[in-house]
């Protein structure tokens, strides 16, 4: 939670950094997607339009204030920002900083607003402004994501939980899933593209997993794992049940052993959040299956899970990592906040 909340002169330059690459970036309003002449001489052309009214309802990361604000500026849209009271002083002065800046462009700057009640009953009557906002993006724990969801009855772009995997297949290069593994965990184990699980093809579990083992808790990380992990490594902590669809947000990783390729994906596929999910293999077919059946927003070869990123995807920032199949999947930048409409130019046609 600290980690989350902590602003350094380092991160808010890299949120000035990802302003200027969202301004760099093509306008995506006005964008042709397509066009056409009908049998009746119609001339149809779909074009990209801005969401409209967007809320933002976020937890602990006050960068968010500002990458949803670029974002949504970018494509057109307002934003309506209501961060958590973890950071709401953060919240106050970053929002108006960008107010100022838009004032100073000679820009409406109500283009960016900022709710600074942070009670559960405004949010609660935020999320039930149908007639105001046109989508709701929540951002946060897979907890808080849920509660919105269920409780929104304005149109929801679900993002976030991340219960990510890293299978590390039988062909794999070893050295390789060993640095993949630590830097998807170590790194920065509080953010949803983190590794939560690691599954092992049984053929390399008993030369790898001591190596892995070792590695993991020489850098403060709690190994749990299943029967067949542990009887490899007796150190281990027994996994539960319960362990395998949790998001851990910590120093923690699971480990499950596995017989093939098959049982990896029908493992992951039953417990991923469908954020992100990896695979360690030398094998083009088995990197071609797994990439085909595993359903997730973003599926990896040979990389770690923490490249599921809007700035590392060359967007610039992002507003979410959306983990739903319906308007957009994965990390959603300016584009991802647009939709289309149709503009149809006649001369008169009537149908018969």
């Amino acid at each position: 939670m600290l980690d989350r909340l902590l602003l350094t002169p380092d991160r808010i330059n890299k949120m000035s950094d990802g302003l200027r690459q969202v301004m760099d970036l093509p306008d995506p309003i006005g964008k042709i997607t397509r066009g056409w002449e009908t049998m009746s001489g119609l001339d149809i052309t779909q074009e990209r339009v801005p969401l409209g009214v967007i809320g933002m309802i976020y937890e602990a990361r006050p960068n968010v204030t500002v990458d949803a604000a670029g974002l949504c500026f970018k494509a057109g849209n307002v934003v309506i920002l209501r961060g958590g009271k973890e950071a709401i002083n953060s919240n106050i002065v970053l929002a108006e900083t960008l107010r100022t800046a838009l004032k100073d462009s000679g820009i409406n700057p109500d283009a960016v607003q900022l709710i600074d009640d942070v009670s559960h009953e405004t949010a609660q009557k935020m999320m039930e402004l149908k007639d105001y906002i046109d989508v709701l993006i929540p951002r946060g724990s897979g907890k808080f994501i849920k509660m919105v969801v269920d409780k929104a009855k304005v149109p929801i772009i679900e993002t976030g939980a991340g219960n990510c995997h890293i299978y590390v297949d039988k062909d794999a290069d070893l050295d390789k899933a060993l640095k993949i593994i630590i830097n998807a965990k170590v790194q920065r184990p509080s953010v949803c593209n983190a590794a939560e699980k690691v599954v092992l093809h049984k053929d390399i579990a008993n030369e790898f997993l001591p190596r892995l083992y070792d590695a993991l808790s020489a850098n403060n990380v709690e190994v749990r794992g299943d029967v067949l992990a542990k009887a490899i490594v007796p150190e281990i902590v027994p996994a539960t049940q319960e362990d395998w669809s949790t998001e851990y947000d910590d120093y923690i990783i699971a480990i499950k052993v596995v017989d093939n390729i098959d049982d990896a994906i029908k493992h992951i596929n039953k417990y991923n959040t469908k954020h992100s999910e990896s695979i360690i293999t030398e094998n083009y077919t088995a990197s071609r299956k797994f990439m085909k059946q595993i359903d997730a927003a973003v599926v990896y070869t040979n990389a770690s899970t923490r490249f599921t990123d809007g700035q590392q995807f060359g967007f610039g920032a992002e507003i979410g990592i959306s983990t739903q199949k319906l308007h957009a999947r994965g990390p959603m930048g300016a584009n991802e906040l647009t939709t289309t409409k149709y503009l149809v130019q006649g001369d008169g046609q009537v149908r018969k």
